[in-house]
């Protein structure tokens, strides 16, 4: 522990304009069961509430008692003022008190059997205001803590050893993370030894968040060189066009231009050129004043020319590739989980996960040991991912399976009320809906939620319609279900469940019928894809306008499918396999919203349909779920296209 003079100013102006600067001023009182002051235990007594051993009543009691400076033996003078308090009451929160105060004793008396006639210790560079809180969380373990003092309270919070204050400092600015202050909270607890694990989470949240960050966040362009390129050449960092990367490099040299343009060269190592848009790179990039000035920049430019424009790469006698630094992919934030569905004539309970950024799908050697499921449906919560219903070929399920990302095992739930197959699933507020489905007799229209905190599902009130082969999705706090089948047509309608009123109510119909239908909420609309109208498999896409009540369509995927798995990574929206009237297939495509099209991504590796699809975010063993010799797409591009072209010349002869 340091125990320095506190100096306020050690908190930094620009740490608390940067703080203030995002309007978020508001001041919460806090309290904290602090296990490092034994205040561990919680329990009812009449009607106080123990903290350990002292109820909150005594303990307000004794703060009276301070207030009125009554029974009061010792002084905590600072800055500008001082305090009478009760030495036992501050001894057993801080262990620097208990110093403090005990060392007085043996220094006055020589021993502990006559009081000493003084207990005062004085504490430096610490306002009135922020020794208040102090010793308010010492008598009431609770505090007001907000934008302006948290910085000045934390330190001193640590200089007088109260770890659980600390903590709750901590966990405030963690929560208060921002686009426009992580970088300033970062820089602050970057100073600290004992704020390493703040550090980790602002600068993860830079990382996470980056694209908004280099939008709104002007302390970004105030760091050095080295800070700065550490940013930028991260592994994590999380974008999905590294042409942002470059032009917040160029941002950050008009800043001082004069003194950071000699940098191009290096900030350009950290900018991954291979895989900038070709565009940008031609304008942007090799055209710009900073480059064409700069002889270490030359080199760059021609390697990630040639890179760009596969100069020799599908040479056949040429050795094995590896993937270059400029071309290296970073780390995804998310993955996609594809979990079971139907294949060859059987049920599957492979897992999949699909790493947007090196555009590959890996296999998860993690089967539910319970057994496959196909015609199932899945809702994320937090790291876990629960499997619902389904059906293995012989057995139509009411039972539920939990998967956890982390552990990477699997549980059984409480079951459902009903068997459900061709079930649909939403997750609402922490609490997951499965939607009509099929029993094996019935189609139904019946809902009902499940709650992870009690375990339980509870029927609630059912759908206008029968609705199996449907899809569902949550959108502004209401569920959307779409489409589906009533055991005698393909379905048009949709319609829409309020929580807060608990009542289904009908939308305007879609523009097709469609069955095994996929849905997905994405920039305030539902997007509804594909499914089969009663006659062929759909390739067409439609979205759902709230606001207007209108369905419009969109463009065409490349593929027609149904019974096929739909979700939302880097902001585009991947329909994955699926059957295609004639054949299941494993064919992945993106839309892109910016330009309305359907681009081409890697085809899975097991061919499926009635498979789910999840984007599982923040996994801190990401590592685990994403393609690991990264290296090798380099290779791995030059035998795909060595391949295409052999098999191009067998067609020609």
């Amino acid at each position: 522990m340091n125990l320095e003079p506190v100096n306020a100013a050690v908190v930094g102006q620009q740490n608390n304009d940067s703080l203030s600067s995002t309007g978020s001023n508001d001041e919460g009182v806090l309290s904290d069961v602090d296990t490092d002051d034994n205040m561990d235990v919680d329990e009812e007594i009449g009607s106080g509430k123990l903290v350990g051993s002292v109820s909150e009543k005594a303990l307000q009691t004794l703060n009276e008692l301070r207030c009125g400076n009554l029974l009061c033996d010792a002084v905590i003078s600072v800055s500008d003022g001082s305090f009478n308090v009760h030495r036992a009451i501050m001894s057993a929160c801080s262990p620097y008190f208990r110093v403090q105060f005990t060392s007085a004793i043996a220094a006055t008396n020589g021993d502990n059997n006559t009081p000493p006639k003084n207990h005062h210790v004085h504490i430096p560079g610490v306002s009135c205001a922020i020794m208040e809180e102090i010793i308010n969380y010492a008598y009431l373990r609770k505090c007001s803590i907000n934008a302006d003092n948290v910085h000045q309270l934390l330190i001193t919070a640590d200089y007088v050893d109260i770890s659980g204050l600390v903590r709750m400092c901590k966990q405030y600015l963690a929560q208060m993370l921002t686009a426009e202050n992580c970088v300033s909270i970062m820089g602050f607890a970057r100073r600290f030894r004992f704020l390493n694990d703040l550090y980790a989470k602002a600068r993860s949240y830079l990382l996470r968040h980056f694209i908004e960050v280099a939008a709104k966040n002007k302390d970004l362009l105030q760091l050095n060189l080295k800070d700065f390129y550490d940013v930028i050449n991260d592994d994590e960092l999380n974008t999905r066009e590294e042409d942002n990367v470059w032009k917040l490099c160029i941002k950050w040299i008009d800043q001082d231009p004069n003194e950071r343009k000699h940098h191009v060269a290096q900030l350009m190592q950290g900018v991954r050129l291979g895989l900038m848009t070709p565009k940008c790179f031609m304008e942007e990039v090799r055209e710009h004043p900073y480059v064409v000035q700069s002889e270490e920049a030359k080199p760059l430019i021609v390697e990630t020319f040639k890179f760009m424009y596969d100069l020799d790469i599908i040479n056949p006698t040429s050795g094995e590739l590896t993937t270059p630094p400029l071309a290296m992919p970073r780390l995804p934030h998310e993955v996609i989980f594809a979990i079971g569905g139907w294949s060859g004539g059987t049920s599957k309970a492979c897992i999949e996960t699909y790493d947007t950024r090196a555009d590959r799908w890996v296999n998860i050697p993690a089967e539910d040991p319970a057994g496959p499921r196909a015609y199932h449906g899945t809702a994320v919560i937090g790291y876990k991912i629960y499997a619902i219903g389904g059906y293995d070929g012989l057995e139509y399920f009411n039972t539920c399976r939990v998967f956890d990302a982390i552990k990477k095992t699997w549980k059984e739930v409480a079951p459902m009320h009903c068997r459900r197959c061709y079930v649909s699933v939403a997750e609402l507020n922490g609490l997951i809906y499965a939607i009509g489905g099929y029993d094996g007799h019935n189609r139904l229209n019946t809902v009902e939620r499940y709650n992870p905190k009690t375990n339980q599902w509870t029927v609630i009130t059912p759908m206008n319609m029968q609705r199996s082969d449907a899809s569902a999705c949550t959108l502004n706090g209401k569920i959307y279900a779409t489409g589906g089948f009533n055991g005698q047509e393909c379905l048009d309608s949709a319609e829409v469940y309020d929580p807060h009123t608990n009542v289904w109510t009908r939308i305007p119909n879609m523009n097709q019928r469609r069955s095994g239908v996929s849905c997905v909420a994405f920039r305030g609309q539902v997007y509804v894809v594909g499914g089969f109208n009663g006659t062929s498999r759909l390739a067409t896409g439609e979205r759902y306008n709230p606001d207007t009540q209108t369905w419009s369509f969109i463009r065409e995927m490349n593929h027609s499918r149904s019974n096929f798995g739909l979700e939302i990574i880097d902001d585009m929206i991947f329909a994955i396999a699926g059957f295609n009237g004639v054949s299941t297939i494993s064919h992945t495509e993106c839309y892109v919203p910016e330009t309305n099209e359907w681009m081409e991504a890697t085809d899975m590796n097991i061919i499926r349909s009635a498979l789910t699809a999840n984007n599982v975010a923040g996994l801190p063993n990401i590592r685990d779920y994403i393609h690991k010799e990264r290296d090798r797409l380099m290779e791995e591009r030059r035998q795909r296209l060595l391949a295409n072209a052999m098999a191009s010349d067998e067609n020609l002869s």
